[in-house]
């Protein structure tokens, strides 16, 4: 299919450029052209009229649990590892692969709806989550988590891991190569250093990244400290993981020094501020982790701690929690928390054909109405994008080229089949 995005403000996030009325062409799977275009470009094309509208790269979740959204709203106003131990491990127990094929295509709507065109995440029944973002058009990292605290050495009858392997090798690359995989430890507190080596071994012989929670909170950072006397990050150094290209969660409460171990191995940062900030787990150092050549992305994490999956509000907090505790105006402006949210995340892929509007990079893009009274006036478009713009103006969003949602319409999903079938989940595992 041929599009042409006609008349366009165009944020191009290629050296921050910003185009005023321009043309975008789009054929098959990637953008084609981009600034003005001739009428043998245009023949044959469907034109959407982008007057009063801004063209930008898609959003990237950097880390995200999407089938959570069947907890949304479930255990509130709780610290981490009560809610987790207690509330949400519990009725994870519980869940089928139905729930997750649901609840995956419920929070993929949610996400097309605000803007997200790709997202990096970890959970179970992987099957069934891939298969929801096939049929759904949405762009994914996809990982099995996995947990276990036992010594090993040998974990070759491991549940979890053998599910990851088949996983990886069914699913990498699949649906155009909108699908790719990785390896999940959960976390340092739910995985023995034995396990965890097991599982970046596995990764090597697949030649495949890492997704991991990493210092998410005081307690999980004080107890490694206890127990191996080294920090969380430098206890996954020691084990080989940031040997693989890694995307660790959260990295509430590294250090300097853990901060120039991640630049040094190339890890990206996926800052959770919502999610953070709910569960008073605390506020990522992410001025200090840019400042030291840090790749941070922005997530979500799961709506069952945030509680949506709004990259917007995302946007939004990162640009402002870090001016407020520091007491700094001047720290993470506009231009770096739109960064996080495209090009960083791009980077955490190891896509550098993604997270950019420029001739070659895919159609991985979303139109945003700017014709909206909390927009007026526009005097600065980065700004407008950080600080005004709510999800619900996002009126297209394109993925491989097709369009998934548009003015309110899922071109994909059929809403009232996921509505249908979440209530019978819902009911099943919660009545």
């Amino acid at each position: 299919m041929k599009y042409v995005f006609k008349n366009a403000m165009v944020l191009t996030m290629n050296n921050d450029e910003l185009l005023e009325s321009c043309d975008v062409l789009v054929e098959n799977d990637q953008i084609s052209a981009v600034g003005s275009l001739n009428n043998e470009q245009i023949n044959n094309a469907r034109v959407i009229d982008a007057s009063g509208k801004l063209l930008m790269p898609g959003l990237i979740n950097a880390h995200c649990h999407v089938p959570m959204t069947l907890l949304r709203n479930y255990a509130d106003d709780l610290n981490l590892q009560t809610w987790l131990f207690d509330h949400i491990f519990p009725v994870e127990e519980r869940l089928q692969g139905e729930d997750i094929y649901y609840g995956s295509l419920l929070g993929i709507m949610e996400m097309i709806a605000s803007g997200t065109t790709c997202f990096i995440d970890m959970y179970d029944h992987m099957d069934d989550l891939a298969r929801a973002v096939e049929e759904s058009g949405i762009r994914a990292q996809l990982s099995r988590g996995m947990m276990n605290t036992g010594s090993g050495p040998d974990f070759s009858e491991d549940a979890r891991l053998n599910e990851s392997i088949d996983f990886y090798k069914k699913w990498n690359g699949a649906a155009n190569g909108r699908i790719t995989g990785a390896f999940a430890p959960h976390a340092i507190y739910t995985c023995s250093p034995a396990y965890i080596r097991t599982i970046v071994e596995t990764a090597q012989k697949y030649d495949a990244p890492i997704h991991v929670h990493l210092d998410e909170t005081l307690t999980e950072h004080e107890d490694c400290l206890k127990k191996y006397g080294k920090t969380p990050t430098k206890h996954l150094l020691d084990l080989g993981v940031f040997e693989q290209k890694t995307v660790a969660a959260h990295c509430v409460w590294i250090t300097e020094d853990d901060a120039r171990i991640l630049a040094d191995k190339k890890v990206t940062m996926a800052h959770n501020p919502s999610s953070n900030l709910k569960l008073a787990s605390g506020i990522a150092p992410v001025p200090k982790a840019l400042s030291m050549g840090v790749n941070v992305a922005l997530g979500t994490d799961g709506a069952s701690s945030n509680n949506n999956l709004n990259m917007f509000e995302e946007i939004h907090l990162a640009a402002l929690i870090h001016k407020g505790t520091n007491r700094d105006p001047l720290l993470i402006n506009a231009m770096e928390s739109l960064k996080m949210a495209t090009l960083n995340g791009a980077t955490a892929l190891g896509m550098d054909n993604m997270g950019v509007i420029k001739e070659g990079a895919k159609a991985d893009v979303i139109l945003i109405d700017m014709d909206k009274p909390h927009l007026m006036p526009i005097h600065n478009i980065v700004s407008a994008l950080a600080y005004s713009v709510q999800a619900s103006d996002v009126c297209l969003t394109m993925v491989d080229g097709v369009i998934l949602y548009e003015n309110g319409e899922f071109k994909t999903i059929d809403k009232e089949k996921v509505i249908h079938g979440i209530k019978k989940c819902y009911e099943r595992i919660f009545q």
